[in-house]
């Protein structure tokens, strides 16, 4: 038996070694090769197994406790009732589709693109941005510096995930994820390659005191991903609006319509099409200059029409409200000791002490806060902060 098992392993051994060499004959000089995967701590069984790098990285993103409380995280459009409006698991399979797609057509690494795809939202707090810039608020009055989703994505799957032990997942996936910003605009994006973890970590520290400092992914994989985060989401964000009433076709800049298209569907293939004609055979990606243009302008009426709307709007001041009386009362409840708060009982309980000792009272808050869903946020609030009616006695 051991020996029908020791050579059913040398045979995965070998299938393996050959999808390394296939890899290498088939994919573009610039891509980004499995075997050239950079782990922070060796795996005796990673080494010795069947899959290859980032496709491993790709199941262990599927199986984190992060990536299954997508499915209710909100994109844009929080607090409304309505089964289409598009949430952050679909948002994150539109984008691993899209630049699979593109990654096929430039011959670049598409194992290393879904792991980046699928893990590149996971930091994102409850309720969207406008959570975001309220978690980033209470982080800098606490001392914390300026919090960001990609930041936090790392953060959670290196030292949160398997309460404290992370996923050890390789350089080339955490770096797409922390370079993944899909909100700056970009006509091209050149790879910037010489990265390490120590590097990695500078860069994140540099980012929360610098906010404005641009993180270029270190692989054309990383591109691709941040590229289709914007293809994937400016159409979409579109159909949303316009199934909510808050605008019309009619309303998309006629420059937009007439270079992009007016449907998701057209928007999404002409930027495709565009982005894959202009990167084809180079070691960097692009867009052509009119299409950038109509994609800029595209990207500004969103921003306009749809973001900043005051029907979006309506519910952010009560929800600003929230978060500051949640991060309060959650860090009272860690410098009394307060074992009984679900602060101990939904997310320390059986913490590691690598994270416990390591992690200050508002960083854990952070870490807490950030981690839920729209639904665990709006439920803490009112078993934290309303009061409760209790039962009469006699």
């Amino acid at each position: 038996m051991r020996a029908d098992l020791s050579e059913k392993g040398k045979r995965l051994q070998e299938l393996r070694a050959h999808l390394d060499e296939t890899e290498e004959k088939n994919l573009s000089p610039w891509a980004c090769l499995s075997r050239h995967a950079v782990r922070k701590r060796e795996e005796e069984r990673v080494l010795a197994g069947h899959r290859q790098n980032f496709s491993l990285d790709t199941d262990r993103i599927l199986h984190s406790l992060a990536y299954s409380r997508y499915i209710d995280k909100t994109q844009v459009f929080y607090l409304i009732k309505n089964d289409h409006i598009t949430h952050r698991v679909l948002h994150v399979q539109l984008v691993s589709k899209i630049a699979r797609t593109i990654g096929r057509l430039l011959r670049l690494n598409e194992d290393l693109i879904e792991a980046i795809s699928l893990g590149h939202d996971i930091g994102h707090t409850p309720f969207g941005h406008d959570g975001e810039e309220f978690l980033s608020e209470l982080s800098e009055q606490h001392g914390l510096g300026h919090f960001f989703h990609n930041i936090q994505g790392v953060r959670f799957l290196e030292k949160i995930e398997r309460k404290g032990k992370g996923w050890n997942l390789t350089l080339q996936v955490l770096d797409g994820i922390l370079s993944h910003d899909g909100e700056v605009h970009n006509q091209a994006l050149h790879p910037e390659q010489k990265r390490d973890f120590k590097l990695m970590e500078e860069i994140m520290e540099e980012k929360q005191e610098h906010p404005t400092l641009e993180i270029r992914p270190m692989t054309l994989e990383g591109c691709v991903v941040r590229m289709a985060d914007t293809i994937s989401y400016v159409g979409r964000d579109i159909e949303d609006a316009i199934r909510l009433g808050l605008i019309t076709r009619g309303d998309i800049p006629h420059e937009c319509r007439r270079t992009l298209g007016e449907t998701n569907g057209t928007i999404i293939y002409t930027l495709v099409e565009d982005f894959v004609a202009n990167s084809l055979d180079k070691p960097y990606v692009s867009f052509s200059e009119e299409v950038a243009q109509a994609l800029k302008r595209l990207k500004e009426f969103n921003q306009e029409r749809i973001y900043l709307s005051g029907k979006v709007k309506m519910q952010t001041p009560k929800i600003r409200l929230m978060f500051g009386l949640l991060f309060e009362k959650y860090l009272r409840d860690l410098e009394k000791g307060d074992m009984e708060s679900d602060i101990y009982k939904e997310f320390l309980e059986g913490m590691s002490s690598d994270y416990m000792d390591a992690t200050s009272h508002p960083e854990i808050v952070r870490d807490f806060i950030s981690g839920m869903t729209d639904e665990f946020f709006l439920a803490q609030c009112n078993k934290q902060l309303i009061p409760q009616v209790l039962p009469g006695t006699y």
